[in-house]
């Protein structure tokens, strides 16, 4: 059963005078999802007033360490974390349906993070998942935090399903990778929504149009993780245009897809500034104090 947002009480979270009241959507991406921080930042620079987060893979990752008020302890073990260090956290799952089976990398967030109740958390929260028997998205607002990112972040051929609750669930952008529906019912003044799947960066809004016969470019062919990250990418992509359409949130972030590969997740340095600056531009710069005695 699909579970219902509930609402935020409203002294969980300070905001400044002249702050909004935000809900906060962040999507899928892999190492893109990153950005997600410093999007977060630049809200808070504004004096806005994060009141509820629903997300989907990386978006329920960083959301929910946000909302268990713990993403300065993940940021900086980010901008610390080195390629090799990347690889050791993939723990390979043989004669299982994935590549890697996700208990390391989450046990070591666990550890940084601590365990938490969804629902004793400061601020709203919804983690998005696919259930991949009832072919439909399930929006998890209760229970172990923890349990909840590791259903949405369980990327099909790449992370193994997480059964929960009797069902078996991947990745919440299967279905949704921007996942605004959570965020309408809260009481806010403003639903911000970061898409990771954004146009690239010299990619012009029509359709590249190729002709058939034509001289062959040089084509770099990609590894299997590129393949299988390209392909959900793809999928990503159009459904994200379709649910952006059709809820209309006030501000969206856009995020271009190639800022980089699914798995740069060394990169975090970067991406939070790429997420600060791409936030600004949807949102405004922050405005600058005078000084005293000015």
């Amino acid at each position: 059963m699909i579970q219902e947002p509930r609402h935020v009480p409203s002294d969980a979270v300070s905001q400044a005078p002249g702050g909004k009241r935000i809900a906060l959507v962040l999507g899928s991406g892999g190492a893109r999802g990153i950005a997600h921080i410093g999007v977060i930042a630049h809200l808070e620079a504004l004096g806005h007033r994060i009141v509820y987060i629903s997300g989907c893979s990386m978006g329920a990752l960083v959301g929910g360490i946000y909302a268990a008020g713990k993403l300065p302890v993940y940021e900086s073990w980010l901008r610390a974390l080195e390629r090799r260090a990347v690889i050791g956290l993939l723990d390979l799952a043989f004669g299982r349906p994935g590549l890697f089976k996700g208990e390391r990398l989450i046990g070591v967030l666990r550890e940084l993070i601590g365990d938490h109740e969804i629902q004793d958390l400061p601020i709203g929260y919804t983690a998005v998942a696919t259930d991949l028997v009832e072919q439909r998205e399930i929006w998890l607002n209760r229970g172990p935090l923890f349990d909840a990112i590791r259903a949405s972040i369980a990327i099909p051929t790449i992370f193994t399903p997480y059964e929960l609750n009797g069902r078996l669930l991947v990745d919440g952008g299967l279905l949704n990778p921007v996942p605004i529906a959570p965020a309408l019912n809260q009481q806010t003044d403003l639903i911000v929504a970061v898409n990771l799947n954004a146009n690239l960066r010299s990619e012009h809004e029509s359709p590249e149009q190729v002709e058939a016969g034509g001289s062959p470019a040089t084509v770099v062919l990609p590894g299997l993780l590129d393949v299988m990250s390209m392909t959900m990418e793809t999928m990503q992509n159009a459904i994200a245009r379709l649910k952006l359409a059709a809820y209309s949130p006030d501000v969206v972030v856009e995020v271009p897809r190639d800022a980089c590969s699914f798995y740069e997740f060394y990169r975090a340095a970067e991406l939070i500034e790429l997420g600060r600056i791409r936030a600004e531009a949807a949102l405004g710069a922050v405005p600058v104090q005078p000084k005293l005695g000015v």
